[in-house]
């Protein structure tokens, strides 16, 4: 009979691509999860990993035995969610993907606020990119995911996944100190073209936005400078190296050599929690988005609340 766990631990290395990042998402070694792909491998008298560089690919044996993985992991997802409902309290671990600013601005207040009013619920946090995360809750590596999108680059909702609106994160245009911008009261979006921008990588659901924005003004944008963490960025913005958009939440105070403008109209992103269908009616779930939502307004200030 095929052990489940060791199925989980090779359906992680499908969905996370090598056994380390399957090992930090599944909280195991990556020893141990070698070793259960190994016992796997001897119970099934199959090759199932095949090395490639610094990394594995799944044989094609292996990713049919991924297949199988993922139907029994919905099943006893499916009995879990029966029994927690019996029980009428949130239990158990709920594994949590979430964007580095909520992670930072809105999961610890959460977080904590879930640990003390639910102490039978192991809720545990990953900082994973939202196009990634959205993907992990489809095929059923994480639980829950937080992520966001924008008006002109949504995040697509797979099928089998369930949304629902967290709040709004308003965003700044952040210049340096002695930008001819930073006395403004507000600047349109035409009056960037020329600028220097410091933003994130691409692929990311911030690059995006921007690049098409500022290609809707007709220019294409100045990108000078990529870092991922937005402290990075404001630490490039104060040294006088280019101009940035910046959410607020998660941002924290800005140095001393930052100003803050309004940018015309203000760009916003929606934050959303999402989560399997089939896992629609666990109180782990229901509980921890009706948490996310009722603490939104105490985070996000009154300017975002009201927007």
């Amino acid at each position: 009979m095929l052990d489940l766990g060791r199925l989980k631990a090779l359906h992680a290395v499908s969905v996370h691509g090598t056994v380390v990042a399957a090992a930090a998402a599944l909280g195991y070694t990556p020893s141990a999860v070698s070793q259960q792909i190994s016992k796997l491998e001897r119970e099934t008298r199959t090759t199932l990993l095949e090395r490639r560089g610094r990394g594995v690919r799944l044989t094609e044996e292996a990713e049919q035995l991924v297949v199988t993985a993922q139907e029994l992991m919905v099943i006893v997802e499916r009995a879990e969610v029966r029994l927690e409902e019996r029980r009428g309290e949130p239990s158990g671990r709920l594994d949590i993907a979430c964007f580095a600013s909520a992670a930072r601005g809105l999961m610890p207040t959460a977080l904590a606020d879930l640990a003390r009013r639910h102490p039978a619920l192991d809720a545990r946090l990953q900082e994973i990119d939202p196009h990634l995360s959205v993907e992990l809750v489809a095929r059923g590596a994480v639980d829950l995911a937080v992520a966001h999108d924008w008006d002109i680059a949504p995040v697509p909702v797979p099928p089998g996944v369930a949304a629902a609106d967290i709040g709004v994160d308003l965003c700044d245009l952040l210049v340096p100190a002695g930008h001819p911008l930073a006395h403004r009261a507000s600047v349109c979006r035409e009056d960037l073209a020329a600028e220097r921008w410091i933003s994130q990588p691409p692929g990311t659901v911030c690059h995006d936005w921007l690049v098409r924005t500022l290609r809707a003004t007709g220019g294409e944008p100045r990108i000078v400078h990529r870092a991922e963490e937005n402290h990075t960025q404001l630490a490039l913005v104060a040294a006088g190296l280019g101009i940035a958009l910046a959410p607020r939440l998660g941002r924290g105070a800005l140095p001393a050599g930052v100003r803050a403008v309004r940018l015309d109209p203000v760009p916003s992103r929606r934050l959303r929690a999402l989560w399997r269908t089939g896992a629609a009616r666990r109180p782990a779930i229901t509980e921890t988005v009706r948490t996310l939502v009722r603490l939104w307004p105490k985070v996000a200030g009154p300017d975002a609340a009201a927007h």
